[in-house]
């Protein structure tokens, strides 16, 4: 009963700050992005949030618990590597210019960058956005899943039915408002359920005398093939083109608060992956004191780690705060997802383009309720794993998405017949290598080759192809240097 009404609590708030943003938000730009409002900590630790998703606390245990410290290790610095160059090359490039182009989508900001009349890009890009991202909601779902099926003992259809409701309620309601403020709460449970876990996981086993090496001897082994070591890195090109990740960037108040967003974003993911890796690590050591059933065995998840351990270690009365973190983790992510998916619906789409403002933000909110029950039906009918299901739809955004968006705020010469090369290619890329071609012994990331090759057709294409017209060099050459104070781009790395 005390979970319930714990979790209910939780419930409530989320739905309380929904209805509180809905009050504020007047059109679609408000529902989309705010208004471009919001300050650093919020949009940093908002940014944070609905990237690490329910992998973190799930995912990313689980990987380290069956593997030891190989996966966790390389993946984790590919990531802090891949946010810090996002945060310090994208970030303020991007607040700047999607403003001068009045731009709140990244399919927009695409189309106006390059001048697209014929309405290519957008389209392109909103359809790439749609299908990976439904995708991604879908795990969110599966993480939702995971939690209420072990808290409760429910049926895995009625977990995801009511992850489902409450992750469309709040969003349907507030939009980015509502996205970001519940995010900063949720990211600040996040941190405090890992802090806590681990904490208490090292005093359960210390003084004990486990042998971790003993029960899984590659436990803190870290040597890997070139090939495993650079597609496990690689997972930090991916940030370089995460829609729901970028709108936070275009959404934040000023270029002149990246720095400080940096600041904190990046504190709060290094400290939360170093916690995430050690749960699973000292889940070894733990599972030799007290067996977990549902974690090992034919039948066990190992997935399910960091539930199996709160559950064992943390007093009920306590163990409902530290599970809403994992349902935190689900939320956080699906709602920015949702939101970016019914962004490109509505924006994105020429067929939307006659409607006004009010009637978007409402065709938004019932997008959202559209793409939600989609994706309940990808995570119903998907055997795969959370960890797996990310890693698809994060390399499809991260080689459509990345190399376009680094060379369109950095080299003046992409033109947009490069621009649309890069993304066919890379997204075409993920798929056949992703369901055509295995390295046999070896973990082979479709990102990592994706995103090269998509950086390379940009560039190639760029050169052989009309360069681009004036007005498109002006308003390049106005975001680096003109009247947006851009100039906080070379002083922030001494920051």
């Amino acid at each position: 009963m005390a979970l319930i009404i714990q979790f209910s609590l939780y419930l409530v708030l989320m739905l309380g700050i929904g209805y509180y943003s809905m009050r504020r938000t007047k059109d679609n730009e408000d529902f989309i992005i705010g208004g471009r409002s919001l300050g650093p900590v919020t949009s940093a630790i908002s940014a944070g949030a609905s990237d690490m998703s329910s992998w973190l606390l799930l995912g990313l245990p689980g990987a380290v618990f069956a593997a030891g410290l190989v996966d966790g290790i390389w993946i984790s610095l590919g990531l802090v590597l891949g946010a810090y160059g996002n945060w310090l090359i994208v970030a303020p490039r991007l607040r700047a210019y999607s403003e001068k182009l009045s731009a709140v989508t990244l399919p927009t900001y695409l189309s106006n960058r390059f001048d697209d009349t014929s309405g290519v890009l957008k389209t392109v890009s909103a359809v790439v956005i749609l299908i990976f991202f439904t995708l991604y909601v879908a795990s969110g779902l599966k993480g939702g899943t995971l939690l209420f099926a072990h808290s409760f003992g429910s049926t895995e259809q009625t977990a995801m039915m009511v992850t489902t409701f409450v992750v469309v309620s709040y969003t349907f309601l507030g939009g980015y408002m509502a996205v970001c403020w519940t995010d900063l709460i949720q990211g600040l449970l996040m941190l405090s359920a890992l802090t806590f876990c681990s904490l208490l996981a090292f005093f359960a086993i210390s003084g004990s005398g486990v042998d971790i090496v003993g029960a899984n001897p590659k436990a803190f082994s870290v040597a890997t093939t070139w090939i495993t070591g650079a597609s496990l890195m690689a997972w930090g090109f991916g940030y370089f083109g995460q829609p729901h990740i970028l709108a936070r960037f275009i959404g934040i108040r000023s270029v002149k608060d990246v720095p400080k967003a940096r600041r904190i974003g990046m504190s709060w993911m290094i400290v939360c992956l170093i916690l995430s890796v050690s749960i699973g690590l000292m889940g070894i050591g733990y599972n030799i004191i007290a067996p977990m059933d549902g974690v090992t065995g034919p039948d066990g998840d190992k997935e399910r780690i960091f539930l199996s351990m709160v559950s064992a270690l943390f007093h009920p009365v306590f163990s409902g705060f530290i599970l809403a973190a994992v349902l935190a983790a689900v939320m956080s992510t699906a709602d920015s997802q949702l939101l970016v998916l019914t962004s490109a619906l509505t924006e994105d789409l020429p067929f939307f383009s006659r409607f006004d403002d009010k009637q978007k933000a409402w065709i938004s909110r019932f997008g959202v309720v559209g793409f939600a029950l989609i994706a309940y039906l990808i995570a119903s009918s998907s055997g795969g794993t959370i960890l797996a299901m990310v890693g698809y739809a994060w390399g499809g955004f991260g080689a459509a998405f990345g190399p376009l968006i680094i060379l369109s705020l950095v080299w003046r010469g992409t033109t947009q017949a490069g621009a649309l090369a890069g993304m066919i290619t890379g997204a075409a890329t993920i798929f056949i290598v992703k369901n055509y071609i295995k390295i046999e012994g070896e973990y082979f990331y479709e990102l990592l080759p994706g995103f090269i090759i998509a950086f390379i057709a940009i560039i190639l294409v760029s050169l052989i192809t009309a360069k681009p017209s004036e007005k498109t060099l002006q308003k390049f050459d106005e975001s680096q240097t003109g009247n947006l104070d851009y100039a906080v781009i070379e002083t922030e790395s001494i920051d």
